[in-house]
């Protein structure tokens, strides 16, 4: 008997488990409403974007139009002292020709009438409404500091889903009701505490995917899987997502790109102001017709060949990463290789699969709208729960759940937090500095 009455235990206290629930709740909650708001913007992002542009893609047909050439040289003299960038291909007839030029350092989206070469519109890629967005949510406009805050919040709030469905698990099942279903009849605590567990329950298991599918995005994480992925030659593509703060020149291009020197860029001649056409790559309108007829699900963007090399590239940059496909052509309009989603990778098909689904793409509406309902769920979630802690709290007071005497962790629960604290590295760290932060009071304390 005195064996088992000093045997550790598997798993800490109830109250133990609610009082992690409790403060890593109160950190996160606020950037989980944040994320929520955003999120549910962001997943419309083809409406949103459709009805932005609506204008541009309804403009007067005409029998003739100018050629890619044109457009671009057009663009460029709009935009002096820039380079070409990209050349997205128009969605029908009627729509106006998106050039993508880059000066000194900043993408910049021309809109040309292929009609006339009238420039319509010019935005930095970085000012659209959609683009705003999603570094709102990802990085809170901060660059990689706000990718790293949100990744911390994301690593807590996968603490707060393993806590919470221990607490929300039945011990003893007299009813479904406050189970499965929430008592929103009753008035009071009872309510919204039925609020808060029963969506959470329902909703744990997808807010999870969410969260894991969003990792390859943090610059931490990211990072640190492009490390792996390399080291054991598995990484043999740019990555069809943003790890941490990417340039918007970087984004549209597909890769790497470095200001050009006055004329080592294939055709350009960077000392003139106004853009001819033997001062663009050779083969542009060659290529767009190319380009055209390989029916890549849109965005298509047509993008010049790097330094040293010959060939253009035209990739779809679709949000359906499934769908997405890149092919390299050469001047003539030939197209000399293509590349589909499935022949990349194991993993960054699964990643590929993982982001289209965290944007509510890949399998259209009804993605969007079980995002949309997920993230509902988590608003309401988090309302509820700041409803009960003001109700709970005393006047002045934090109103955390109390201690106990007995604060063993668990060699269960043990196990669980080593486990996550390697697969999710800013929780680890965090979780250092806690237990270091609780040694310093401990002593400090008995000073």
């Amino acid at each position: 008997m005195m064996m088992n009455a000093s045997r550790t235990p598997v798993w800490p206290d109830y109250r133990t488990i609610w009082r992690w629930h409790f403060f890593a709740g109160l950190f996160c909650l606020p950037f989980i409403v944040f994320l929520c708001l955003t999120g549910s913007i962001y997943l419309f992002k083809p409406q949103v974007d459709h009805w932005i542009d609506w204008r541009y893609d309804h403009l007067a047909s005409s029998a003739t139009h100018s050629t890619p050439v044109q457009e671009v040289r057009a663009a460029l003299n709009a935009v002096p002292g820039s380079h070409f960038l990209a050349y997205e291909l128009p969605k029908t007839a009627s729509s106006a020709a998106r050039v993508i030029v880059d000066r000194q350092g900043t993408a910049i989206r021309v809109y040309v009438d292929p009609t006339s070469c009238t420039v319509l519109k010019q935005v930095p890629e970085e000012e659209r409404f959609e683009r705003i967005i999603f570094k709102l949510h990802g990085q809170l406009l901060l660059g990689n500091t706000g990718s790293i805050i949100m990744e911390m919040v994301a690593s807590w709030t996968i603490v707060l889903i393993a806590t919470g469905l221990y607490l929300w698990w039945p011990r003893r099942i007299k009813s479904l009701a406050g189970i499965l279903y929430p008592r929103v009849t009753r008035n009071g605590r009872v309510r919204w505490r039925d609020l808060h567990a029963v969506t959470g329950m329902w909703i744990s298991l997808f807010l999870a995917l969410f969260l894991i599918s969003g990792l390859p995005w943090a610059f931490v994480w990211g990072h640190a899987l492009s490390r792996v992925e390399t080291q054991i030659n598995r990484m043999t593509t740019v990555p069809d997502w943003e790890i941490g703060a990417v340039s918007e020149r970087n984004l549209v291009a597909g890769r790497q790109v470095s200001p050009p020197k006055m004329d080592t860029m294939p055709g350009m001649d960077m000392g003139s102001m106004t853009m001819s056409d033997s001062s663009l790559p050779d083969g542009l309108n060659h290529v767009v017709v190319a380009a055209s007829q390989l029916k890549f699900p849109a965005p298509v963007l047509v993008t010049p060949p790097s330094t040293g090399e010959t060939l253009w590239r035209v990739r779809s940059d679709t949000q359906n990463r499934p769908e997405r496909i890149s092919a390299k052509v050469d001047a003539s309009g030939q197209v000399r290789s293509v590349q589909r989603f499935e022949d990349k990778r194991l993993m960054d098909r699964i990643i590929g699969y993982g982001v289209a689904a965290h944007e509510g793409q890949l399998i259209g509406r009804a993605n969007q709208l079980l995002n949309f309902l997920v993230a509902s769920g988590l608003l309401t979630m988090s309302v509820s729960a700041l409803i009960l802690w003001l109700r709970r709290r005393p006047p002045g007071q934090l109103g955390a759940p109390l201690t106990v005497p007995n604060k063993q962790i668990g060699a269960g629960a043990l196990v669980v937090l080593v486990l996550l604290a390697v697969l999710l590295p800013e929780l680890g760290a965090s979780l250092l500095l806690l237990w270091f932060a609780s040694l310093f009071l401990q002593v400090f304390r008995h000073s």
